[in-house]
């Protein structure tokens, strides 16, 4: 992890990061932020496709097992 990547948190790995925030809220060092731009350009694309019943039930109960949409497990 570069030096760069936390200047907030002053932490070492992604994992720290994670602490600190679960420690913190973005309100105590709202000062010690500044703005940034970037350019996010994202097409998306929905298609459907049919799927038997008995299919259908099985993602549903998996995506539940896992607590995601049936969406999300598809496109895993």
């Amino acid at each position: 992890m570069s030096a760069n990547k936390s200047s907030i948190s002053n932490a070492g790995s992604y994992q720290e990061i994670g602490e600190y925030w679960d420690r913190h809220d973005l309100a105590d060092v709202w000062e010690r932020t500044e703005s940034v731009g970037f350019t996010v350009n994202i097409t998306s694309v929905r298609k459907y496709f049919p799927l038997d019943i008995d299919m259908s039930n099985r993602v549903s109960k998996i995506a539940r097992m896992h607590g995601i949409s049936p969406e999300t497990l598809i496109n895993l």
